[in-house]
């Protein structure tokens, strides 16, 4: 936990070092007092708890940390907090460099990568190897990621955001509102996403909670990749179960490739930028109309409609994902227009991309 607040501190414009008022100064107050006057960041000394007139006059023992005036507030009843907000946004700008223009993270044209998966599955520590820093806090206790970090990382292909989830667990389980909101924005970022990589504990195996989630992703109508972490630690016996297994429960999604890797040791990462730049080419790939028109009357010469049905034009309208049109001189059965997916499929090598097909009638 250490390394990520003392990362989070050094990139700070503002620190909000928050002390509590009902307890008086503390051997830990101190220690971290310290370090944060060696570390020369500005910080806005919070006195917490001081629910009464008695208690906001002990703040001055909090003068001998040597941060400046504490600032008196209570979370639990809102005493005083309009001020402190106040005096927050009169700080920030004499931190500020004129000169520095934050970058918003995720703009337009850069790739979203989301990492989804149950809790404790080894996300963050794959998200960390992946952006090169330790960005997500790592632990064995599930849930230790509360939100959805993203991280712009530039690579040989041009620029990626990853985006870091919380650990999904069933919604029974989710015990409190911070968890709840938590799973809310995992949610938001796999809908937002370009491509999901779906990470799952290969000395655990395929859960239903794994499908479930394989589910979720799928609907969003993004590629996913399926990563096998920890894989190192099975032998062959345990290999061929989980391969098994997977090929069983997540049929749904039978043609997404499959990684093998362990995020701990960084054994097979490097195989994940690859494939996961040919599944963001994929989604935003588009297809020439003369190239559709000629894959559907070749489907449909091979394999005719029943009751005389038939395709008269066909046009990519949209990419991300790739969205196809089908003008039609009557409604088409869902088994042919699954057949037709599929021949757009594998004629332009889509792979395990998610494929849009509109119908429309002759004069709507």
């Amino acid at each position: 936990m250490s390394r990520q607040v003392e990362e989070a501190v050094r990139e700070a414009n503002l620190v909000i070092y928050m002390v509590d008022a009902s307890v008086g100064v503390t051997d830990e107050d101190e220690l971290i007092a310290a370090w944060l006057r060696r570390s020369k960041v500005e910080v806005l000394l919070v006195a917490n708890k001081a629910d009464n007139e008695r208690r906001e006059a002990e703040r001055w023992e909090f003068m001998s940390l040597g941060l400046g005036e504490p600032f008196t507030v209570s979370a639990l009843h809102g005493r005083r907090s309009g001020d402190f907000l106040d005096e927050v946004v009169a700080r920030i700008p004499r931190v500020l460099r004129p000169e520095e223009k934050a970058e918003p993270v995720g703009a337009d044209g850069v790739p979203r990568v989301a990492l989804v998966g149950r809790p404790n599955v080894g996300k963050s520590t794959l998200f960390n190897r992946l952006v090169g820093e330790e960005r997500s806090i790592v632990h064995d206790l599930p849930g230790t990621t509360r939100d959805a970090i993203d991280t712009l990382v530039e690579t040989e292909d041009g620029p990626l955001i990853f985006v870091d989830t919380a650990g999904m667990r069933k919604r029974s389980k989710v015990d409190d509102s911070a968890e709840y909101y938590s799973l809310v924005r995992a949610l938001r970022a796999i809908d937002e996403a370009d491509v999901a990589m779906l990470v799952i504990d290969a000395t655990v195996g395929v859960t239903s909670q794994d499908q479930r989630l394989a589910e979720r992703v799928d609907v969003a109508g993004c590629p996913i990749l399926i990563v096998l972490n920890k894989w190192e630690l099975l032998d062959s016996e345990d290999r061929r179960k989980v391969e098994a297994d997977l090929a069983r429960m997540l049929y749904f999604i039978d043609d997404a490739p499959v990684l093998k890797i362990s995020a701990l040791t960084g054994k097979g990462v490097h195989k994940l930028r690859p494939v996961l730049q040919d599944a963001i080419d994929q989604y935003h790939r588009k297809i020439p109309t003369r190239d559709v028109n000629r894959i559907i009357a070749e489907a449909q010469q091979k394999q005719p409609a029943a009751g005389g049905a038939k395709v008269m034009f066909a046009v990519q309208g949209a990419a991300n994902p790739p969205t196809f049109t089908l003008f039609v001189n009557r409604d088409l059965p869902q088994p042919y227009l699954r057949y037709l997916e599929r021949s757009i499929r594998e004629a332009c090598d889509f792979g395990s991309t998610p494929l849009k097909l509109r119908v429309r009638r002759k004069g709507d």
